[in-house]
């Protein structure tokens, strides 16, 4: 009996790890989904959304449209290979090929520094909606020194993560109000979702690679790995969780398209130096405006403390002296991001530019993660990638590789 009731107490606990394991590893999968998304609502996130769908109209729903299922498609894939081999995207990369993984690692965080030019630029301009008196330039390199003092902080990030979901939500509330106010014309929206009157290649590969490109995507995947989310066993929670980061991104950017749709079909022409603050200057105000600048300044500084962090996390594998000296490289990078944007300026182009770099990095790093799902040393024996997650990658890594092609051609004539 005494035996009996043993084994029943410890399969009882067995379960109880069982379920609590299960209950721990999907809050971590979120909280994975949530890096991402949010990372990808940063400054450039709101100033491409709105910029395009003054120049496209209702025909940015279908760049939207196409991007989503891009997005969806990248991070499944890179997702899926990271956590059956658990490893980080550059050991995958020299698993296939010595010093790969450098090339992969310099290249991520060659796009992570023009994006944290873009959030520095970002930064400024939000400075500049609350404090009218300084420059975008001079607000960036305030955001700079601001920065670089909450990274040194010890619970800063903390406080700033939670200041952050509190301004996020500002932001949907905003965007919302604006959205049921101007009554933007819906039904063409999703008539020109399949059906584009304008189409611009530049537009599909910068909203691409700002939500999935450079380092974003890898972000959410390498901190499972941290997290221990690994094994194939994880996959179908990492399936959900790679989905919901790409939704709840793309829920926030709909709603967005929306409202600047609503704002610009009134016949309001935006402002060039800072089309989003402005589309919210005239749907709420210039108290919405001055909720808007904040908002856009928050987003801003812990995009550029996140992108540093992170693109310095590719870098220290490299080297041992990178990975003890990572506080002060990080340091280095958000200096150096705000050093390059002060002599550079135009933060709107900026801004845009980013979102493209990193556009241009995505097919290189799909398509090595696409080569390694094929692997056994890498993904081992009992893993095979599904055949039409395969074929979906080598089609989105054929797609951007041709419109980046595209892009810069375009770009260099002009």
């Amino acid at each position: 009996m005494t035996i009996e009731k043993s084994a029943q107490d410890t399969a009882g606990e067995l379960n109880f790890i069982q379920t609590n394991k299960k209950q721990i590893n999907w809050s971590l999968i979120m909280g994975a989904a949530f890096l991402m998304a949010t990372s990808a609502v940063g400054p450039g996130f709101l100033t491409q959304t709105t910029v395009f769908t003054q120049t496209l109209g209702a025909s940015f729903a279908f760049v939207i449209l196409v991007s989503i299922i891009l997005d969806i498609g990248a991070q499944l894939n890179i997702w899926r290979v990271i956590v059956v081999s658990k490893k980080r995207a550059q050991d995958i990369a020299n698993d296939l090929l010595p010093g790969l993984g450098i090339a992969i690692a310099g290249a991520v965080a060659l796009g992570g520094l023009a994006f944290n030019i873009g959030n520095l630029g970002g930064a400024g301009m939000g400075m500049n909606v609350i404090f009218p008196g300084i420059t975008p330039v001079v607000g960036a390199a305030i955001s700079a020194v601001i920065a670089i003092t909450l990274f040194l902080l010890k619970d800063a990030g903390k406080v700033m993560d939670r200041f952050t979901i509190v301004m996020g939500g500002a932001l949907i509330a905003m965007t919302l109000y604006v959205l049921f106010s101007t009554e933007p014309p819906i039904g063409e929206a999703v008539y020109r979702a399949v059906w584009p009157e304008k189409l611009d290649v530049l537009a599909i590969v910068t909203l691409v690679g700002g939500t999935v490109g450079g380092y974003i995507t890898f972000a959410g995947a390498h901190r499972l790995i941290d997290a221990g989310v690994t094994g194939k066993e994880s996959l179908p929670q990492v399936n959900r969780g790679s989905i919901s980061a790409i939704s709840l991104a793309s829920v926030v950017r709909i709603i967005l398209f929306l409202a600047a749709l609503g704002v610009i079909s009134t016949g309001v022409t935006l402002d060039p130096s800072n089309p989003p603050a402005s589309m919210f200057q005239h749907a709420a105000g210039d108290v919405g405006y001055k909720i808007f600048g904040l908002v856009l300044w928050t987003a801003a500084i812990t995009s550029v403390i996140g992108a540093a962090y992170t693109s310095v996390s590719f870098l220290k594998t490299l080297h041992p002296f990178i990975e003890k000296n990572s506080r002060a490289f990080t340091i280095g990078f958000i200096a150096t991001s705000s050093l390059i944007f002060c002599f550079i300026g135009k933060p709107v182009i900026l801004l845009i530019v980013a979102g493209a770099v990193n556009g241009f990095i995505l097919p290189v790093t799909l398509g090595i993660m696409l080569i390694a799902s094929r692997k056994k040393a890498i993904v081992g024996d009992d893993y095979h990638h599904p055949v039409w997650l395969s074929v979906f990658g080598w089609l989105i890594t054929a797609m951007m590789a041709l419109m980046s092609i595209y892009t810069l051609y375009i770009m260099l004539l002009t």
